[in-house]
């Protein structure tokens, strides 16, 4: 029962962050601009999946655990380039990519330095959600943010949390889950409040 449930959770979690991505490119795509997004958000975004990554694949943790980080590294990276296209920074690109790629090496130079990188990336996060939650509470307005895609991300980090604990036990990777976990149900729930407050007044 228990391997047909880390089983069920692994597919879920790769289904959900297979189109987690997609709206916000398509929406992108279909205006023809940028407009909105935050580059700095995207870069962090970016940044500390690819740390997730690297710190996965350091400690050897089985492929299923983070199978979905290359997935949504490619949907951020070609999110990414729209975005400097559509902001005229295209040149910027190549930076970006050495800069990450700089960093993919770095990290793995000294096992503390991917520890910290680790423990920093879900500070990173944290922040940048917190940073959501503020912009929310400041505005009142939930119209251009996705109840659905926070949902999304808060049902990920459940099941990660469950797939972490039944095989690798890792308490860097539970506390960052845990975290994201609470905050994007807290955002979820923040955008829901706000957007019925709209509706009724």
């Amino acid at each position: 029962m228990a391997l047909t449930l880390l089983e069920l959770a692994h597919w879920s979690t790769w289904a959900v962050c297979a189109v987690l991505k997609l709206p916000q490119l398509a929406a992108v795509l279909a205006a023809g601009s940028a407009r909105g997004g935050s580059l700095g958000s995207l870069l962090l975004e970016l940044a500390g999946f690819l740390v997730f990554l690297r710190y996965q694949i350091y400690y050897g943790y089985p492929l299923q655990t983070y199978l979905e980080y290359p997935i949504l590294i490619a949907q951020d990276a070609v999110l990414l380039l729209f975005v400097l296209r559509f902001n005229g920074n295209m040149k910027r690109a190549l930076l970006y990519a050495a800069m990450f790629w700089g960093g993919w090496y770095v990290l793995t130079l000294r096992r503390w330095i991917i520890d910290l990188a680790m423990n920093l990336c879900t500070l990173i996060s944290a922040a940048s959600k917190l940073a959501q939650l503020r912009c929310l509470w400041q505005t009142k307005d939930s119209g251009q943010v996705s109840a659905l895609t926070w949902s999304m991300a808060a049902y990920t980090c459940a099941t990660r949390i469950f797939t972490t604990v039944v095989t690798t036990n890792d308490l860097s990777v539970l506390i960052r889950f845990i975290t994201m976990l609470i905050l994007n149900i807290w955002v979820t729930v923040t955008i829901l409040r706000y957007r019925k407050t709209k509706k009724t007044d």
